[in-house]
């Protein structure tokens, strides 16, 4: 299944300008897509994916560049956020090292969020810089992780804190493999959809609001043209902001983090247990708790509970006790909160709202006022 390619152009000015394509199909094409992004076909190209979806998309990925003549080697790793570790990433890059690569190879993420960030970071490492294009099979890698340019591991003390800016060369956003996805993980990339809108784009908010019958219902014959849709939208805005703050110093790329603060140290709090909740789960709950708090600080009036609702439409949590946590995790919660990269100065820094549509950044907030707002 072929379909017409939408484009999005990503220049941060940090690194050559790649392109997002999005569209079905595109696994098929990854030789051609590939050398028209490098220039030319590498010699060897090492895939990286994960146990589950590996057998799904490797074989279509490979049989693409192995036509072309390349040579293609498929690294597996475990499913599951715990893999985004020191361990891993030392047994990958030991791996792709043990099989021989140039600087101009290219490592290709096949996969979700963490197959992308810990790819990415083993790219930005291997002899100093090896091309990456990132192939995202989940929403939430679609419309978020994929793009932009930031790798992480995740450490004891928190998720993504030790990692690198690497701008991949080429995203390749295949709609047609979202399809076979299990309802949970499209509710996921739900969350990162929801907040770019929440952010920066309130018509954009207030279209997924008239959508949300069809989003929450994969069988409806319009979900894959309005997936697409959201897709591409979320993309436009996601390079718009790094297009204007690659290295996120300036403050604008910190709006991206809306909700994530909350996410982040609620994830901490459940040890980053993948199946006790989700990162697009947690983040949905974040932007929850982010438009309280901005109600609390009498920052915006009425915005929590379209927030909230909109998340029950498309099956997200809305509550600590939708994930099992309770007031006995609160003080747990808040210090999670402290080695949030936001942090500065000893003082927690949210990214908060002052309407839909319209996130600000730094804003502070007593303890208090956060712990009232997970009650």
């Amino acid at each position: 299944m072929t379909s017409a390619v939408q484009i999005v152009r990503v220049a941060d000015g940090q690194a050559v300008p790649y392109e997002i394509q999005i569209g079905a199909g595109l696994l098929s094409r990854a030789a051609e897509l590939i050398a028209t992004a490098l220039g030319d076909l590498p010699r060897s190209v090492h895939i990286v994916s994960d146990t589950t979806l590996a057998p799904l998309y490797a074989p279509a990925v490979r049989e693409s560049l192995e036509s072309a003549g390349a040579k293609v080697f498929l690294h597996t790793i475990p499913l599951g956020e715990s893999e985004k570790s020191w361990q891993r990433l030392e047994a990958l890059t030991d791996a792709i090292l043990a099989n021989g690569i140039e600087r101009s190879d290219a490592l290709i993420a096949l996969g979700g969020g963490v197959v992308g960030d810990i790819t990415g970071l083993a790219g930005a490492l291997l002899l100093r810089g090896v091309s990456v294009v990132q192939v995202p099979t989940s929403v939430l890698a679609q419309v978020d992780s994929s793009v932009g340019g930031k790798t992480a591991i995740d450490t004891r003390h928190g998720k993504n804190l030790i990692g690198a800016f690497y701008s991949p060369r080429l995203v390749l956003c295949d709609l047609s493999v979202l399809s076979s996805l299990p309802v949970r993980e499209l509710r996921c990339g739900f969350a990162e959809i929801i907040k770019y809108g929440l952010a920066f784009d309130a018509d954009f908010f207030a279209w997924l609001e008239d959508k949300a019958a069809i989003l929450s219902n994969p069988k409806d014959s319009a979900f894959a043209e309005v997936l697409g849709v959201a897709v591409q939208k979320s993309c436009q805005h996601k390079a718009r902001i790094v297009a204007d703050d690659a290295r996120d110093t300036t403050g604008k790329r910190a709006l991206l983090n809306l909700g994530h603060t909350f996410a982040h140290a609620l994830e901490t709090t459940l040890g980053h247990d993948s199946q006790a909740l989700k990162h697009g789960e947690a983040v949905g709950l974040g932007l929850v708790l982010a438009a309280r708090l901005s109600e609390s600080l009498g920052m915006a009036q009425a915005i929590a509970e379209p927030v909230m609702r909109l998340n029950q439409r498309l099956g997200l949590p809305v509550a600590l006790s939708d994930i099992g946590l309770d007031a006995s995790h609160h003080d747990k919660i808040v210090q999670a909160m402290r080695y949030d990269k936001k942090t500065a100065g000893g003082e927690i820094h949210f990214v908060l709202l002052q309407a839909i549509g319209q996130a600000v950044f730094p804003c502070t907030a007593e303890q208090q006022a956060v712990r009232e707002v997970l009650a």
